[in-house]
């Protein structure tokens, strides 16, 4: 990886674009990897990805996550840029999308990374229960995504990432749509502070009673699609 972010591209078999994002490091960027996937397959062994390196801590947790991990060579990255792209520029965004057709149509030519030692062990466990956790809200808030369709549309209206805890906070508060509709603007600040919101309580306007813009938001989320029938292939550069 280079730099303090890395870029990720996820396609299905055929190539299809499904995703891409540029992640930051740390435990932040592996929770943002385990949402995107999450949001396209429904078990890490079917996600297969490619990586320009064999260690540290991405590899380690992927690797323990249950993904199918491939640590290329950047020089073999290279040759196959030279081989089979007409433009020879290289940028992290580019040789994301390398790597992920690499290991979508010529894996069988590389050996996949085993997180067999004790400290991978110890990873193992971890990046699992991390994982299994971001899955479980995953799963967890297209269900309440999907009984607020029906039962409540004015709180989808009002908060598109449901994880959020602005969200959580106001739906804790008023559960149910005669709640949320008398709901006055003491309330409203008060679950914005439930939810863990410490600043901008006070730009809430007078009046508002889950009017989307007539308070502050969360910052949003990519909207998720459904998952497809093709398993996925991700990939990010070192």
């Amino acid at each position: 990886m280079t730099g303090p972010k890395s870029d990720v591209y996820l396609m299905d078999e055929a190539g299809r674009r499904l995703a891409s994002r540029r992640l930051p490091e740390g435990l932040t960027g592996i929770r943002g990897l385990h949402e995107l996937v999450a949001a396209h397959t429904e078990e890490p062994e079917q996600a297969v990805i490619g990586i320009e390196t064999d260690r540290g801590l991405w590899v380690g947790a992927l690797t323990a996550a249950g993904y199918r991990v491939y640590g290329i060579n950047p020089l073999a990255v290279s040759h196959y840029r030279d081989r089979h792209h007409v433009s020879s520029a290289k940028s992290d965004a580019s040789d994301a999308k390398l790597l992920a057709d690499l290991v979508c149509t010529d894996r069988h030519n590389h050996r996949p990374i085993a997180g067999d030692s004790p400290d991978g062990e110890v990873i193992k466990v971890l990046a699992r229960a991390h994982q299994n956790l971001i899955w479980a809200r995953t799963r967890h808030t297209n269900a309440l995504r999907s009984a607020l369709r029906e039962y409540y549309p004015a709180a989808l209206a009002a908060f598109e990432d449901l994880a959020h805890g602005d969200a959580l906070g106001v739906l804790g508060r008023a559960p149910t749509p005669a709640e949320g509709a008398h709901l006055p603007l003491s309330g409203i600040r008060s679950a914005l502070k439930r939810g863990g919101r410490q600043r901008n309580i006070a730009a809430a306007k007078s009046g508002s009673r889950w009017a989307p813009n007539s308070w502050p938001q969360p910052r949003r989320s990519p909207r998720r699609s459904r998952p497809p029938a093709a398993p996925p292939s991700a990939s990010s550069p070192s």
